[in-house]
């Protein structure tokens, strides 16, 4: 079966098997409906892609753009993996991902171009006492090592972890490479969600949950709140500075073999313009000039992150629940077949970097973590692989030592 049906297979499986939050539950207004109507003679994009996406950084922006008249955006928010093969197969233009490429071969053939900043969040229900986490307590609570809102200084009651069941989801896959080192790293999550807005809306409803979000999807949401860490609330002025931690880019994904290349290029350069920041800064979301300065701190902040928990970059960690870590086997594959193939190939032969001069890319490596892995840094990587930029294909030999 091939990667591509198998991922649309696991849309079908995800609609009809997954726990979604109840159809009559009551949720706050999604902007992206109004973004669909449009008036401009100019042509029209199709985007589609991460929910987040969708709410923190495109419904604003696709109107700013239509006002100028160059042209319409077409919104179709799902997930990440639904959007990034829509644009590999040339049935959407755009997508929108809170990650970089994968390494896959269907992610190497497109271009990950970083738009804004946004903070990945961790939520519960606005009528939860806690208000504040240390990284440390996150990481645990995703381990199952934290199991009662009691042991974070809240009520004496279970802690209810909810995740998107796609290991893929841009939201899951950036906030885990980030505790963990490794983006599948299994979690203690047994309630698992199609995409972030279900998740949402099952926190919404529930006292004791928790999950991950961004901060410009569920800015104005008064039914979720976002929990400080470390005692740093996200904000506009904490994801700018880095003192937030947990900050992201957002990418838009193009494919530059596109008929409507020309096009695409066009609404990317737009969001350069005042106009389309000022969009963006509606839901607190960081234009990405606005941020450049975060982009050379990444390293630095992985490493603060890292000693902080005491994680070794692509360690595997097992979940030290065994009812979530079943749940966590028996689920996640149903969600999405090729990225839980591609777990098992990375926690098999991708756990640490090889102990020679050499590296061969697996499934789901990036630059960046390969050097984490190899104890050198990004830039070292490019000098001795003669690379012009991140990209890197799916059994590429590269050098990580100057040996």
């Amino acid at each position: 079966m091939s990667v591509r049906l198998a991922r649309l297979l696991s849309v079908a499986v995800i609609g009809a098997c997954l726990v979604a939050a109840p159809a009559f539950a009551t949720t706050h207004a999604r902007t992206h409906a109004k973004s669909k109507s449009t008036t401009s003679k100019g042509p029209t994009l199709i985007w589609r892609g991460d929910v987040a996406t969708a709410t923190g950084v495109v419904d604003e922006v696709a109107l700013a753009w239509q006002k100028t008249g160059k042209g319409n955006l077409e919104l179709q928010p799902f997930n990440t993996a639904s959007g990034i093969d829509a644009v590999s197969i040339g049935t959407a233009d755009l997508a929108g991902s809170l990650r970089s490429s994968d390494g896959s071969a269907e992610n190497t053939n497109l271009a990950f171009t970083p738009v804004a900043w946004d903070a990945l969040v961790i939520i519960t229900n606005a009528s939860n006492p806690v208000s504040s986490l240390t990284l440390k307590q996150v990481h645990d609570i995703y381990l199952g090592k934290i199991h009662n809102w009691s042991e974070v200084g809240g009520n004496n009651t279970p802690i209810d972890v909810y995740a998107v069941a796609s290991p893929g989801d841009g939201v899951e896959y950036s906030l885990r490479e980030l505790l963990f080192g490794r983006a599948n790293q299994p979690v203690a999550a047994p309630r698992l969600y199609v995409n972030t807005h279900k998740l949402e809306e099952g926190v919404e409803l529930n006292p004791n949950g928790l999950g991950a979000a961004t901060l410009g999807d569920i800015s104005g949401n008064p039914k979720l709140k976002a929990v400080a860490i470390n005692g740093v609330a996200p904000n506009a002025t904490s994801i700018g500075n880095g003192s937030y931690l947990l900050y992201t880019p957002v990418y838009l994904v193009t494919n530059p073999r596109s008929p409507k290349a020309v096009q695409v290029q066009a609404f990317i350069d737009f969001l350069q313009t005042d106009a389309a920041k000022a969009a963006m800064r509606v839901h607190a979301v960081l234009p990405y000039q606005d941020g450049i300065a975060l982009a050379s701190k990444e390293d630095s902040r992985s490493d603060q992150i890292f000693a902080e928990l005491g994680v070794h970059p692509g360690r595997l960690i097992p979940t030290a629940t065994p009812v979530a870590a079943t749940v966590a086997a028996t689920e996640q594959p149903a969600a999405s077949s090729p990225a839980t193939s591609e777990s098992h190939v990375a926690s098999k032969t991708s756990a640490d970097a090889t102990a020679g001069t050499t590296y061969t890319v697996v499934k789901g490596d990036t630059l960046s973590l390969i050097a984490k892995k190899s104890t050198v840094t990004v830039a070292q990587l490019r000098e001795w692989n003669h690379l012009k930029s991140d990209q890197i294909k799916l059994g590429q030999v590269l050098r990580v030592s100057d040996h």
